[in-house]
């Protein structure tokens, strides 16, 4: 006979079985982007008060060799150092403050560096500091204990830039996305795109703290030995509800979801005006990713656009738009991640959003149906109606397929079509696959396409975009007829003239250089 089912499971006593060292590279391989990194080095700042956060990128000649994260705030004791650094250290977060785990500052950083150096200053204490070396923390949960002397160096080297009686700097070394080869040209280009996406980042994530009069972050580049400022900037708020006008008279307009488990919670609805080309609309992702709820937890972004399950995004919902405010107690049913990236949402909401409703009575769904025909009527206006196209995939820089995603309606559940360089023979420029739905370019001239520049995924992105709209139609249908199999020997011939132009001229310009 079966034993009777045990509701709880009976235990004998218990042991102690900590964590092993090599818990540190767990920590440490948690996906954070290099941006949402440095957003939670800024969150620390911001909770212990800070006015004036600096970003700065320090190189050596050609070569960058650290990034620090310099704040004005209250500073740390060597107590506080101690928790700080400590893996799951027990912060007493206030109800307002941004960090929440007590992980952010050792995985973002031991995520993007090899070493992990905190300095930092209080009114009534002397600069102390801490480091985590990568190498040694996963033997032994081994922190080093900064010499004094260079604590208070570094806290100088930045006194009145930002700090002045109190203060924190966070040091990196050995940054893995850092260049290793290439001179001063692949420094500055790595600086550039970087830099250009950490500020719309910030900006972004931060913008309710940037739009106020007492805070600022900048993001700066010098050199060690001449001390030249190469960069120094302001990070401008980037408020993603931040239209001019509204796209639609009747809003914003808030609704209310009651959530069983946690209570009422505010939807503020928003319909941006059609072909913005404000960087706070075209700036937030794809035209798909960039619709739907924006979670706020005490002024900071958490999530930027997604419907969380409520319904699938599509292409006429890319001007709608839902401002949230996270409660201070949403239980499990509305989950954010470590990395406060993303905001897992249970069945329970998407319910209550269904039902919500504003103080007229008018329901949530209105506010849908109002977005998808502001867009239409946009569309109608234009006085064309564009044909569906199979969308742009692998190889196409992000920009571009941004851009044909809002000019173009998208065919929908269509295998996205590919730009891949490829060996091929050479008197043929570009080569059709459709089983793989590939646009494949010819290798050999690559070098000259790209003016003798090193090659990356999404390079090339004119020429690219160019023959997609060459050949686009090919896709769409199995066989060719003669009148494209003609254009398509026209192409390539002129084509494949053009790039050994271009590969002539290169030579001619690498032979005068010598």
């Amino acid at each position: 006979m079966a034993e009777e089912w045990q509701f709880d499971v009976p235990t004998t006593g218990s042991k102690f079985l900590p964590p092993d060292a090599r818990y540190m590279e767990a920590l440490s391989s948690q996906g954070y982007g290099f941006e949402a990194a440095i957003a939670d080095l800024v969150d620390n700042s911001i909770d212990a008060g800070a006015k004036d956060v600096v970003i700065h990128f320090l190189r050596d000649g050609d070569a960058l060799v650290s990034l620090l994260v310099i704040d004005d705030g209250r500073g740390m004791t060597d107590e506080e150092l101690d928790v700080a650094m400590t893996v799951g250290g027990r912060h007493h977060y206030s109800p307002s403050a941004l960090g929440m785990f007590g992980t952010g500052l050792k995985s973002a950083s031991l995520s993007h560096a090899a070493a992990v150096t905190v300095t930092s200053r209080t009114r009534k204490t002397r600069p102390a500091g801490r480091r985590w070396v990568m190498e040694r923390a996963v033997t032994g949960f081994q922190c080093d204990i900064v010499e004094p002397r260079y604590a208070q160096t570094l806290i100088d080297r930045y006194q009145d830039c930002p700090i002045t009686w109190q203060g924190t700097v966070i040091r990196w070394d050995g940054v893995k996305n850092f260049p290793q080869h290439g001179g001063s040209g692949q420094t500055d280009r790595y600086l550039h795109r970087t830099i250009n996406k950490l500020g719309l980042h910030l900006g972004l994530q931060l913008h309710r703290f940037l739009l106020r009069d007492d805070f600022n972050i900048t993001i700066a580049v010098e050199d060690i030995r001449s001390r030249d400022v190469y960069m120094n900037f302001g990070v401008v708020p980037l408020n993603p509800f931040g239209y001019p006008v509204t796209g639609h008279r009747d809003y914003p307009r808030t609704f209310v979801a009651e959530v069983p488990s946690i209570g009422s919670v505010e939807l503020t609805a928003h319909i941006w005006p059609p072909k913005s080309s404000l960087d706070e609309y075209k700036s937030v992702g794809s035209v798909l990713e960039r619709q739907g709820f924006y979670f706020y937890r005490n002024g900071r972004i958490v999530q930027a656009g997604g419907w969380n399950n409520f319904r699938q995004p599509e292409q006429s919902l890319s001007l709608a738009r839902v401002d949230v405010d996270l409660p201070a107690d949403a239980g499990d049913v509305l989950r954010l991640s470590v990395k406060k990236e993303g905001v897992e949402a249970t069945p329970e909401f998407a319910s209550a959003v269904e039902r919500a409703k504003d103080a007229s009575g008018r329901a949530f769904a209105e506010f849908i149906a109002d977005a998808q025909l502001t867009y239409r009527e946009a569309r109608k206006r234009s006085g064309t109606q564009r044909k569906p196209v199979i969308p742009p995939g692998t190889g196409f820089a992000p920009a571009v397929k941004e851009s044909i995603e809002e000019e173009l309606p998208i065919l929908p559940g269509e295998q996205p079509i590919a730009a891949q360089w490829r060996k091929l023979a050479g008197d043929v420029f570009f080569d059709i696959d459709r089983d793989t739905r590939t646009i494949a370019l010819n290798r050999r001239y690559r070098a000259a396409i790209l003016g003798g520049r090193g090659g990356t995924l999404n390079d090339a992105p004119l020429l690219k975009s160019l023959i997609y709209f060459l050949v686009h139609d090919i896709f769409e249908t199995e066989f060719s007829g003669p009148r494209v199999r003609d254009n398509l020997q026209l192409w390539q011939s002129v084509l494949v003239s053009a790039a050994r132009a271009e590969l002539n001229q290169l030579d001619d310009e690498s032979g005068e250089s010598e």
